[in-house]
């Protein structure tokens, strides 16, 4: 086993690990962020407009860190600078 092969082998363990991170703690956020807008839209039917509009601005930060972390993945699988090919 060369050294490339090791630092190949480190490079997508490495990415498995940060979409799996990634991707459990963008979707704990939004269960949560959902959770309470639906307990806030069942309190004040009222505002539903102002509540849907927050909840889709909050979804779309905390899934901006999964395409973060899908983007740190596919630069460490073909991107490695300290890969040679």
């Amino acid at each position: 086993m060369t050294d490339q092969t090791v630092i190949q082998m480190a490079s997508i363990i490495a990415a498995g690990i940060t979409m799996a991170f990634g991707a459990v703690g963008a979707a704990i956020g939004e269960s949560k962020i959902a959770a309470a807008a639906m307990d806030a839209l069942a309190r004040q039917p009222d505002e539903s407009a102002s509540i849907t509009r927050t909840l889709f601005v909050s979804l779309a930060m905390v899934e901006s860190t999964a395409i973060f972390c899908l983007v740190i993945a596919l630069i460490l699988i073909f991107a490695n600078p300290f890969t040679a090919g």
